[in-house]
């Protein structure tokens, strides 16, 4: 390793130095750096994180444990951190920091990476910076959410539409990824006689995929994944389509070779992503079936020896209805679109900035203007492709809107740890979950880079 390299370690070896100012720079390289630069912070943040004990690590050893019934009935909450994405995630942090949580991931969806403008290796160095900033320590759960199939992509050209599953879960291993979520509900045909017809192609898949990871999954790592049986938004699952799932879905894997199965089980239990917009934009009450989700989490227990199941599209549920998923024993749920909006919404964010994304958003998505929707109701739906194209932008908001909005992050994330009962959760992590430390080589562009840029006020 260079001296310049192995001097810029042994400065952010100093807690001072990480909670800084001069991490918010190298943060900054990794998202907005030339090449060779960005290549190099991100390639820094990893190697600093590992040594400050801020390492990718799998929450499956934790949710077998919990199928076992040693330790507590709780919710993991899995944050998709969209926008503002360092400042949410300093946010996440430092709630979770303050009320001891260990139970908690950070997560991007596959449709999310591209029109967020967030590559796997990126949002790695971003939540990694995030906690470093905060004095967050201890494993750092990131999660490719709905690795998903797309369904008309699949009917046309299965192998195309697969293989472009697999070089993301390649990418998202290499980055740090060790908590998958492969969704292949989108292939279930409820038009087949049997619940085993339904799910077949679902399982079959889900297994072949579980396969591909545990090959490809680091040294000492078993990643944690995750499969689904029904389609958030379509219909609601039930005990009986479990079984059809994990039955067939074992069967397949074990002709596949002795691999460590799923931990987990995403269900449908009358969610939808981003909630059902009224013509006013305001969000439609659910009728949320908690009964569907005890009886799924328990199934999946008992019978399975899973975590639970997975709660998604639930960030736009009312205050009072996130004490439920305890209770219920669902194992995590998926969180995403508040938190955006709290961003979007915020009275402190310029008023000429939103103004702009507004038309932006009417320019450039008017093509998924709906018949029949409102301005307010498409608006609401398409704005989240502004995220990528206003991405800087929103870094470079002045600090003290920055600041107001992350308050209000901070707010909304302590209000869900509590809710979701992950308060006092370190110690039941670092029980079960033990990252090894996993030092990456440097990168050519690192190797031969001068990194005096990021000596500059030592």
């Amino acid at each position: 390793m260079a001296k310049a390299h192995e001097a810029t370690l042994r400065r952010f070896q100093n807690p001072a130095v990480r909670q800084s100012a001069a991490l918010d720079d190298l943060v900054r390289q990794a998202v907005f750096g030339s090449g060779p630069e960005r290549e190099q912070a991100r390639w820094l943040i990893w190697e600093i994180g590992q040594q400050a004990g801020v390492r990718p690590a799998s929450i499956h050893e934790l949710y077998l444990a919990r199928g076992r019934g040693e330790v507590p009935p709780f919710t993991t909450p899995a944050m998709n951190v969209r926008m503002l994405a360092y400042d949410t995630a300093r946010a996440v942090f430092r709630a979770a920091r303050r009320l001891d949580v260990g139970a908690l991931i950070c997560e991007i969806a596959r449709s999310e990476i591209g029109y967020t403008e967030q590559r796997p290796a990126e949002y790695v160095a971003v939540m990694t910076a995030a906690a470093l900033r905060e004095g967050f320590t201890g494993p750092l759960f990131i999660q490719g959410d709905h690795v998903q199939v797309n369904a008309k992509k699949y009917a046309a050209d299965p192998e195309t539409e697969l293989q472009a599953l697999r070089t993301l879960i390649e990418e998202e291993l290499h980055a740090g990824f060790y908590n998958i979520d492969v969704d292949t509900s989108t292939l279930v045909d409820l038009s087949q006689q049997t619940l085993d017809e339904q799910q077949r192609v679902n399982y079959e898949r889900a297994a072949e995929f579980t396969k591909f990871i545990r090959d490809r999954e680091p040294e000492g790592v078993t990643v944690s994944v995750g499969a689904e049986i029904g389609e958030v938004g379509g219909k609601n699952s039930d005990v009986h389509e479990l079984k059809a799932f994990m039955d067939g879905y074992t069967r397949t894997l074990k002709r596949l070779g002795p691999y460590a199965g799923i931990s987990k089980i995403s269900v449908q239990t009358g969610t939808s992503h981003g909630g059902v917009v009224l013509a006013d934009g305001s969000i439609a009450k659910v009728q949320l079936d908690l009964d569907a989700l005890k009886a799924l989490s328990r199934d999946a227990r008992g019978t399975y020896g899973l975590g639970g199941a997975v709660q998604h599209g639930a960030s736009t549920l009312p205050a009072e209805a996130f004490g439920h998923f305890p209770a219920c024993e669902a194992i995590e749920i998926h969180l995403a679109t508040n938190f955006q909006n709290i961003v979007f919404d915020h009275p402190k964010l310029p008023s000429e900035l939103r103004a702009e994304i507004n038309e932006w958003v009417k320019a450039e998505c008017k093509d998924e203007w709906k018949k029949g929707d409102t301005e307010q109701q498409f608006t609401y739906k398409a704005r989240k492709k502004a995220i990528g194209p206003f991405k800087r932008r929103l870094w470079d908001l002045p600090a003290a809107v920055r600041e107001a909005v992350a308050a209000d992050l901070e707010k909304t994330f302590a209000f869900l740890f509590e809710q979701l009962r992950v308060t006092h959760t370190r110690a039941i992590v670092d029980r079960f979950v033990r990252p090894p430390l996993h030092s990456h080589a440097q990168p050519r562009a690192v190797a031969v880079a001068a990194p005096d840029d990021l000596e500059a006020g030592e």
